[in-house]
């Protein structure tokens, strides 16, 4: 099989390890890929480094006619069975860019956003009803949007991420503090880690971390992760007098060595399509505290693999990390459940197999159609 992945993003986040995960893992089951991504993208520039084909191409915006012409003389040339698009843009570039040509078309889908969020003028009722073969959706939570905007739910299939120990050689080895985080070495620390952005909910861990340390003095914070959010955070960690006791970190590449800290992982979102950083953390056998939205639930059953609280409910976050912190025993147990179900049920292999089965079903129905139609035409 030759398949052919469009990235549009310019930053690495877990989208991005994604697709990575997936070209490097279907490459090793003996597919041709390639991918087209922005130059001197993250993603790019670890894909060219992992031997993977790339092609560099400047992507400005969702209908860049000069990215339409380029990404389609790749594809035309390229003898490829099937074109796979990881984000809205990469959809909306790739669908114009495959209009006519004979290839299959798969749309990755991370996000439980409705498809008319930003949609111009309504346009993507038709972007996402046409030209498009298969959804491959993250969670059971995303498929269900889809299907509330009007997508028929045979056109989507479920794989959720997948997550590799091997990326974190910390998991087998002992927590040493970070010289570059002012805590005491007994501190037990919660952290998150996430792009800042308003659906991820980071407000309500800082508004939630002045009740928690009126209970537990000793615990501080991390948030992991950039994004235009950080001034408004540093704002309110001001105003709430945490300086000192919460750290953003900014932008982390030893993510493995802040994990390796963490007594407590909490992601607080508004809206979630999976979230990948809670598995990570679930390596780790850390305890997660989480938001009872999108995708969640389906990594964590509320008492057996975490906890899970109302989204933006400060009150319960503060309960929930509090009652971990002075329970060591149960965190314990929900870490090491946790572990077990991230390596059996999140595995990259697991990963790339679902999306492999998806690619040849795909096909299977392409050729199919096509049979049916020679031979109603004879």
């Amino acid at each position: 099989m030759n398949t052919v992945h469009i990235n549009t993003e310019r930053t690495w986040r877990g989208g991005e390890q994604q697709t990575l995960f997936l070209l490097l893992g279907l490459r090793a089951r003996g597919h041709d890929v390639a991918l087209i991504a922005p130059p001197e993208s993250p993603l790019a520039e670890r894909a060219g480094a992992g031997g993977l084909p790339v092609h560099r191409i400047r992507m400005r915006g969702e209908a860049d006619p000069f990215a339409v012409v380029r990404i389609r003389a790749i594809i035309a040339r390229g003898g490829f069975d099937l074109l796979h698009m990881h984000t809205s843009h990469a959809h909306s570039l790739g669908g114009l860019a495959s209009i006519g040509l004979p290839i299959a078309r798969i749309v990755s889908r991370r996000v439980d956003f409705s498809i008319f969020r930003n949609s111009f003028l309504g346009l993507n009722r038709w972007k996402y009803r046409l030209g498009v073969d298969r959804y491959i959706a993250v969670s059971g939570a995303i498929r269900d949007v889809l299907a509330a905007d009007g997508i028929d739910p045979a056109r989507v299939s479920i794989v959720r991420s997948g997550v590799d120990p091997a990326r974190f050689p910390e998991i087998d080895r002992p927590r040493a503090p970070d010289p570059e985080l002012p805590f005491p070495r007994e501190s037990p620390i919660v952290g998150n880690i996430a792009h800042l952005a308003p659906h991820k909910g980071q407000i309500h861990l800082i508004q939630a971390a002045p009740r928690i340390l009126a209970r537990e003095p000793r615990v501080r914070f991390l948030i992991v992760g950039q994004g235009d959010l950080a001034p408004l955070f540093r704002q309110r960690i001001a105003q709430l007098g945490l300086e000192g006791a919460l750290v953003l970190t900014g932008f982390r590449n030893d993510i493995g060595a802040i994990l390796a800290r963490l007594a407590v992982f909490v992601m607080p979102s508004i809206q979630e399509g999976l979230g990948t950083s809670i598995v990570d953390a679930m390596l780790f056998g850390i305890p997660v505290v989480a938001s009872r939205v999108g995708g969640i639930p389906e990594i964590i059953e509320d008492g057996v693999h975490g906890i899970l609280c109302p989204p933006a409910d400060e009150e319960a976050l503060a309960e929930a990390v509090v009652g971990l912190v002075r329970s060591p025993d149960r965190a314990r147990i929900l870490g090491e459940r946790g572990r077990k179900r991230a390596r059996e049920e999140f595995s990259v292999d697991r990963m790339v197999g679902g999306t492999a089965r998806v690619y040849a079903e795909v096909l299977a129905e392409r050729r199919a159609r096509r049979r049916s139609g020679r031979s109603g035409g004879a």
